[in-house]
């Protein structure tokens, strides 16, 4: 390279587009609801390993040395001109729920490859490497753990559990790993980088409402999944009288109503409760259900206000079996993680690159989980929001950020890693 360094530095939205729309190809379905085109793109999947392949060729053509870890973690890297020094890294993931959009997680892959191309077209070179990674089941909807992958490789999470989790047919992670042909051989215990940066979609309307398009995300709130497994009596719905039942269905809609009622009582702060999933056995019409089955995600930037919840709903299962005989029920801990301050240092240099690039920007904390807040773990972490159109609606077909939005938000993480990859040592 001759010359100075270029301090800030522009993407080809286009070709960033383009890359987002041919990986949404892969896995796509007509969504009958919406009349849109999806994404179902879970976890180890054959649609998963497909767009995996599709990645892997992107970083190759790119000339990132590839390697694959025994989660099927996949990093590309480009080498700096320090060989000691440690690696700047950013991406995010590619694997889908059931009913997504072309955005989640894909933005920071691709986003990441987009920024190679354009170091490389411009004969940039970097004192440290830059790093791009693609975790495993980020989402958690089909092995039951999310944030998987870069859970393992922080170290939070041990690969012999992670392999042992299983989907709702009984296939096991470490199965899948194996059949899909990413188990790789490379450690899974992440070195630490010298910072790691993720560019997302917000998946809310805060950008939106505040016209702005670029956010500096301050940290993720804490996030407590659970299953519960309530176990009633069949029985027949016209002859058996209603104080003698002892109906799963019915004490599973007190559960979401009882949550509800906890986030409107402002007692556990900004409480957030949802139950995604509910099914209830036999699930017939005329008989009284014999068991229930749903999960309950709460969501809390304050770990005590979200501790107190999460006790308080434990005593609220303990009056529901006492009150009613007959009735037992089961908990089974799904995933737990605490709110994650993320680096000041690092939501300045992003701040810096979105006034550099004339790009107004709001600071504001994440309410979805990401890769981000495990990396958190092992060196200095921030995260880029991109604005999203329709209310910012995600996990569903609508999802949707512009061409321009995109652009804007991997020209900040562009500018972002080229500085930290030029730092010397404080």
């Amino acid at each position: 390279m001759t010359g100075p360094t270029p301090d800030t530095i522009t993407v080809n939205g286009h070709r960033l587009w383009q890359s987002l729309m041919d990986l949404a190809e892969i896995g796509a379905y007509d969504d009958e609801r919406t009349g849109l085109r999806g994404v179902d793109r879970l976890a180890l999947t054959d649609a998963d390993a497909a767009g995996r392949r599709q990645v892997i060729a992107w970083m190759e053509q790119a000339g990132l040395r590839v390697r694959i870890d025994r989660m099927g973690n996949i990093y590309g890297r480009r080498e700096g001109t320090d060989p000691t020094a440690a690696p700047v890294l950013t991406g995010s993931h590619i694997d889908s729920v059931a009913t997504a959009g072309a955005f989640d997680g894909c933005l920071g892959v691709l986003g990441g490859i987009e920024v190679v191309r354009i170091l490389d077209e411009r004969g940039i070179s970097t004192r440290r490497p830059v790093e791009i990674g693609v975790f495993t089941e980020e989402e958690g909807v089909r092995f039951g753990t999310d944030m998987l992958g870069s859970a393992v490789a922080a170290g939070r999470l041990s690969p012999e559990y992670a392999h042992a989790l299983t989907d709702r047919d009984g296939r096991t992670l470490g199965g899948e790993l194996i059949r899909t042909g990413f188990h790789g051989p490379a450690d899974v215990h992440l070195d630490p980088p010298y910072a790691y940066v993720e560019c997302h979609i917000e998946q809310g309307p805060v950008l939106a409402e505040n016209d702005v398009q670029v956010g500096v995300v301050t940290g993720v709130q804490g996030i407590s999944w659970q299953e519960i497994t309530i176990h009633g009596r069949a029985a027949h719905a016209g002859t058996t009288p209603t104080h003698l039942r002892a109906d799963a269905g019915l004490a599973a809609a007190r559960i979401g109503v009882h949550l509800r009622s906890m986030v409107d009582s402002g007692a556990y702060g900004e409480l957030r409760a949802t139950v995604g999933h509910l099914a209830v056995h036999p699930d017939l019409t005329n008989i009284v259900p014999a068991r229930a089955e749903l999960t309950v995600d709460l969501r809390n930037p304050d770990d005590a206000r979200m501790a107190r919840a999460e006790e308080d709903l434990t005593a609220f299962l303990r009056t529901l079996e006492d009150g009613t005989p007959g009735l037992t029920l089961a908990t089974r801990r799904m995933a737990k993680t605490a709110y994650i301050p993320f680096d000041e240092r690092l939501q300045k240099v992003i701040a810096q690159a979105a006034d550099d690039h004339g790009l107004e920007h709001i600071s504001l904390l994440s309410g979805a989980g990401h890769d981000a807040q495990e990396i958190a773990a092992l060196c200095p972490t921030a995260m880029v929001f991109v604005r999203g159109e329709y209310d910012g609606i995600s996990h569903n077909p609508r999802e949707y950020s512009t061409p321009e939005a995109c652009a804007h938000g991997v020209n900040v993480l562009a500018t972002t890693l080229l500085r930290l990859a030029t730092q010397r040592p404080s």
